[in-house]
């Protein structure tokens, strides 16, 4: 899951998150007909003005000047890691070592951990389910389960086990493509497969086993409602597009969601909610592209793209005066967090329904 390489392991979260109350279109006054000219004038959306934060928490750490902003993950709302790992755009070196941090009260503080191998030639920091996993390549892989403490070494390009535990206990065999049950040390497929063309995505929500995916541009889905012991296909309305790959996204309150994303994967999504059946969501006047797509609860799905930021409702896409802009990213934690990250800073989204706390938080360098 190297962000600065562009490689990624997909680690499927169940998040809830909360949503604010949203802006729609804000649009120009009409022109002054006394000085228009005969032809006419569009008019286009205007982005609503975009909200401060409440909280802002910007840190200063031992580090040089010299790093660049560090890569930030976040656990839940209270646990984070933080891994200063080029300079100038330059690689790791000896001259520019990993520089590891931790934090347990949501970035107010940072402390410093020990990096097991602060100079390799590529890094990469995890913290799946609350794990702390670093790669060092060529060296391999270093997972601590407390806390960055002690790390366990795993040489090879392949993930220590300890992260396929940490993916769920139903995941998707990368190699056959199947769903399969992480018994505590590996993999194993499952007796009754889903029965579908492909799957791209497995997900547990509650009592809820869903397994999507897309082949030849259509989508399909199954559930299960006895852990994989026996599957049901679940027919999912065909969009106006073509489906590249299907994913299956859930909240905490129990809300289950399938993101189509087409072929050309920058594209607006197809979008669909679970309820009893499979109902496709429309989207009535979203944006073409898009950087990134999450469900946060009470039927609602957000959005980031060039376009700025809105959120799927009532079958409308409306833009919102979150303070998060394009180069932000949604992610999901676990504890219903919604996560906002940007290269140089992490954004949360906070607290209960109708009173979430926006907090910027970001490590600065001396």
């Amino acid at each position: 899951m190297n962000r600065r390489s562009g490689r990624m392991v997909a680690l499927f979260l169940a998040l809830p998150v909360l949503v604010a109350c949203s802006i729609g279109d804000v649009r120009r006054p009409p022109p002054n007909r006394a000085s228009a000219s005969p032809e006419p004038v569009a008019t286009t959306p205007a982005r609503p003005p975009v909200a401060d934060v409440h909280e802002e928490r910007v840190v200063r750490v031992a580090v040089p000047n010299r790093y660049d902003p560090p890569y930030i993950e976040f656990v839940d709302a209270e646990q984070a890691y933080a891994l200063f790992a080029t300079c100038d755009g330059r690689p790791p070196g000896r001259d520019c070592p990993a520089l590891l941090f931790a934090t347990r009260d949501g970035g107010k503080s940072w402390r410093a951990l020990p990096h097991p191998r602060p100079v390799a030639d590529n890094q990469q920091l995890y913290a799946p389910q609350g794990l702390l996993v670093l790669n060092s390549e060529p060296f391999g892989w270093y997972a601590s389960t407390d806390g960055g403490v002690t790390f366990t070494h795993h040489p090879g390009a392949a993930p220590p086990p300890v992260m396929l535990g940490a993916g769920g206990r139903f995941q998707v065999t990368e190699d056959a493509g199947k769903v399969a049950r992480w018994d505590g040390r590996r993999l194993r497929p499952l007796a009754i497969q889903p029965g579908l063309p492909m799957v791209n995505t497995v997900r547990e929500a509650g009592d809820l086993l869903v397994a999507a995916g897309a082949a030849d541009g259509r989508p399909y889905a199954a559930v299960s409602t006895d852990q994989g012991r026996s599957w049901q296909r679940s027919p999912v309305p065909a969009p106006d597009g073509e489906v590249g790959v299907l994913r299956v996204m859930s909240t905490l309150g129990g809300e289950v969601w399938l993101i189509g994303e087409p072929p050309d994967r920058t594209a607006f999504p197809a979008i669909w909610i679970y309820r009893g059946n499979w109902e496709l969501v429309p989207a009535v006047g979203h944006p073409d592209r898009v950087y990134s797509v999450a469900p946060v609860g009470a039927g609602q799905v957000a959005v980031t793209g060039p376009d700025g930021v809105g959120v799927v409702v009532s079958r409308q896409y409306e833009r919102v005066s979150w303070p998060v802009g394009p180069e932000h990213h949604f992610d999901l934690l676990d504890d219903g967090t919604l996560v906002a990250k940007a290269p140089d800073e992490v954004i949360l989204a906070v607290g209960p329904v109708g009173a979430r706390q926006w907090i910027r938080v970001a490590l600065v360098g001396d």
